[in-house]
């Protein structure tokens, strides 16, 4: 099993000074990976010191300089793309191809995009009798999560490195291994000491630590809408800035006209990619009243293909949760719906057959379902699907913004126009339109409690901004 007891900043690695560990486990076999000490609080203030001592000069770096550092990590973890994949695969779980596909390769993509949008971004603009300049914001705090590990590493410290900040960086305790990954590499690319720094361990200890630190200008968080309500608060008390990407319950519209064949099955897509742990997953199939029973069979007719099983397998579509808490988190929420009378369509709280050992959940689909009820309401976070009829547009358009949440959704309709007629009255952050294909260079990010602020693109890039007017 590796040990790792490195934290990386100023531009060397360090022996972590914490007390405690964490273990880092297979989720498909259970068999322990390693085992990562984690950092102290004096490790937490000697990375942001490093930080706040480079942000100075980094900041003051021409932006075709940074563009070149981006576009050189981007190749540099191109290169370690297949190690990358594997790596992931193993401490979080999803299948090998996707997460090659997936897992690693996004950071290499939001890297170079970075580096592309440098090019031509223009830091200063002409306002009447004013020069209306955007600075670095200063040194950032990036608290990021276990489901998408690295790419949401870069999603934070792409732009924040392009907009002349400096970060540390803490990433979840249970999928680290990728981060120190990507720590070598920026070691490699010969980023100047201090303006990527790493440090290690749970977040309520060293992540608490991080987000109230008084050198911070900024705290950018991904996790539970719980947590980031935590975090908010410590950086309030320092008046830091803070970005919240939290969670989602997204919709997915389905209207009378739709393509039936092409919208069920891409809709149960949508809900269990990454067997259902992605916060902008659509979990609420929302159907014509007069067609649940077609789409039932459909949605159950494909959560059968979606073969659940070792993520080393190539045949494997579902694999395992990332955790027995997760696992159990999960099936919680389906034995409450199953209690409350929810009709389940397929799946279930029994595990996939010759399945005993992983955390395995069984593609679950319910069907007629409520929208009042729990499991139409609440972050579930794995691969369990609910589906709601709707009696045409307006009550569609109801059922979606009733949610705390706003991150994602989908309209599909035979009328591209109507399609994107109700996807403008939808409070939520993003939609794809009949099958629209996820776009890096487009702002990421919700509405209500699925958080603030903007990631990717231009909008990611202004996040690190400050605005200075200069009259003249």
């Amino acid at each position: 099993m590796r040990v790792e007891h490195r934290a990386y900043w100023g531009g060397a690695w360090v022996e972590n000074q914490g007390e405690g560990e964490c273990v880092v486990s297979n989720p498909a076999t259970e068999a322990p990976l390693a085992r990562v000490r984690s950092s102290s609080a004096a490790d937490v203030d000697a990375a942001v010191k490093s930080a706040r001592a480079a942000w100075p000069a980094w900041s003051r770096t021409a932006p075709s300089e940074r563009a070149a550092m981006l576009e050189r990590l981007s190749k540099a973890l191109a290169a370690r793309r297949d190690e990358l994949g594997s790596l992931i695969t193993s401490e979080l779980g999803m299948p090998l191809e996707l997460s090659r596909r997936v897992q690693a390769g996004l950071p290499v993509a939001v890297l170079a995009s970075y580096a592309q949008l440098l090019r031509d971004y223009r830091f200063e603009e002409e306002v009447g009798n004013s020069l209306v300049i955007r600075q670095s914001v200063g040194v950032v705090g990036a608290i990021t999560p276990w489901n998408y590990p690295l790419h949401q590493v870069v999603a934070k410290v792409a732009p924040a490195l392009a907009a002349g900040c400096t970060v540390v960086v803490k990433p979840s305790e249970v999928c680290p291994l990728s981060a120190l990954l990507f720590a070598e590499v920026v070691e490699s690319c010969g980023l100047p000491a201090g303006v990527f720094n790493l440090v290690l361990g749970p977040g309520g200890t060293v992540g608490e630590a991080l987000a109230a630190h008084p050198d911070l200008d900024m705290v950018s968080f991904t996790g539970s809408t719980r947590a980031g309500r935590r975090v908010a608060e410590l950086a309030a008390g320092n008046f830091a800035r803070c970005a919240l990407e939290l969670g989602g319950k997204s919709p997915c519209v389905i209207l009378d006209d739709a393509d039936f064949a092409r919208a069920v099955p891409a809709g149960v897509g949508g809900a269990f990619l990454n067997s259902g742990q992605t916060c902008s997953a659509l979990t609420r199939m929302l159907v014509p009243r007069a067609r649940m029973a077609e789409a039932t069979r459909l949605a159950v007719a494909t959560a059968a293909t979606y073969r659940v099983g070792d993520p080393l397998d190539p045949a494997t579509r579902l694999g395992p949760l990332v955790s027995a808490a997760q696992r159990e988190r999960v099936l919680g929420f389906v034995r409450r719906a199953l209690e409350a009378g929810v009709e389940l369509a397929c799946g279930g709280v029994e595990p996939p057959a010759g399945l005993s050992r992983g955390h395995f959940v069984a593609p679950t689909v319910f069907t007629h379902v409520d929208p009042r009820c729990e499991v139409a309401r609440e972050e579930v976070f794995g691969p369990v699907l609910c589906l709601i009829p709707h009696d045409g547009d307006e009550h569609a358009i109801e059922l979606a913004n009733d949610s705390s949440y706003g991150l994602g959704g989908a309209v599909w309709s035979g009328d591209r126009a109507r399609a994107e007629r109700v996807a403008r009255r939808l409070r939520t952050g993003q939609v794809d339109l009949n099958g629209g294909k996820w776009n890096v260079l487009a702002p990421f990010g919700g509405f209500k409690r699925s958080g603030r602020g903007r990631e990717l693109g231009r909008a990611g890039l202004e996040e690190y901004t400050e605005l200075q007017a200069l009259q003249r």
